[in-house]
């Protein structure tokens, strides 16, 4: 399966059966605290496939991610044994773990999924916030207004807050279920986005994302639904747009 390119440098190499790369991002985070082990390696390994840190095609070691998360191999393998179920990673014929590479089709049907689902959320959102959820969204569509408005923008850090507003839409749909079926899309299509600001960084300046952000803000505080649904639906849209015609995805 041909690899796409990554923004992503592996931290180290390892020997022996488990010589795979170590994502540079696993290196910067803290420890994880002793309790739960499974469950907090599966929350960490799931949130980089979400916030778009871990890039298709990137290979992973059981024991660079266990050095990395400060656990024994064995949380890791089960935690790589669940994102392995849920189809956010794969084990390649050479038995090597990876960040499966979706397809121009695969991406064309996440994408039309998302935009159902996801607007719904949106919509919900509109109907069923309170004063205390617009904080966190606001928050989040500013912190990516100064991105876009920067010389310098911190791509990674433009790439988490886009990833924070939508949640913070979406927990404002009071939804449990809703937020289960978006977080298992967004675990696969979290490394896609990296095709988008990333790897390509005059999107966060020509990109429609931050206009679409401030629509969806203004939906949901003035409680409009459908204006809700559709910013919601035009930025992921737009988004998935500008990734094909980069041409980047297999057929």
């Amino acid at each position: 399966m041909e690899c796409l390119s990554s923004p992503f440098s592996p931290a180290h190499h390892l020997t022996g059966d488990a010589a795979l790369n170590v994502p540079a991002a696993l290196v910067l985070e803290e420890p994880l605290e002793r309790l739960t082990l499974g469950e907090r390696a599966y929350a960490r390994l799931a949130e980089h496939l979400i916030s778009g840190r871990l890039a298709p095609g990137e290979r992973l070691s059981l024991r660079g991610a266990a050095e990395a998360l400060g656990v024994s191999i064995m949380p890791v393998r089960a935690a790589v044994s669940r994102l392995v179920a849920d189809k956010a990673l794969e084990v390649a014929p050479n038995r090597a773990i990876r960040v499966p590479v979706m397809s121009a089709a695969q991406f064309r049907d996440l994408t039309a999924t998302r935009i159902v689902i996801e607007g719904h959320a949106a919509a919900l959102a509109a109907e069923r916030r309170s004063e205390a959820d617009i904080p966190a969204i606001a928050a989040a569509e500013a912190a990516m207004r100064a991105e876009s408005l920067s010389r310098e923008p911190d791509l990674p850090h433009a790439v988490e807050v886009n990833k924070r507003f939508h949640f913070a839409v979406y927990h404002a749909a009071k939804s449990p279920t809703l937020a289960g079926i978006i977080r298992a899309l967004w675990l696969k299509v979290g490394p896609v986005i990296n095709l988008d600001l990333l790897a390509n960084p005059e999107r966060i300046h020509t990109g429609g994302a931050v206009n679409f952000h401030a629509e969806v803000l203004e939906a949901i505080i003035r409680r409009d639904p459908e204006k809700a649904r559709a910013g919601i639906a035009a930025d992921i849209k737009g988004a998935s747009d500008f990734i094909l015609s980069r041409g980047n995805l297999p057929d």
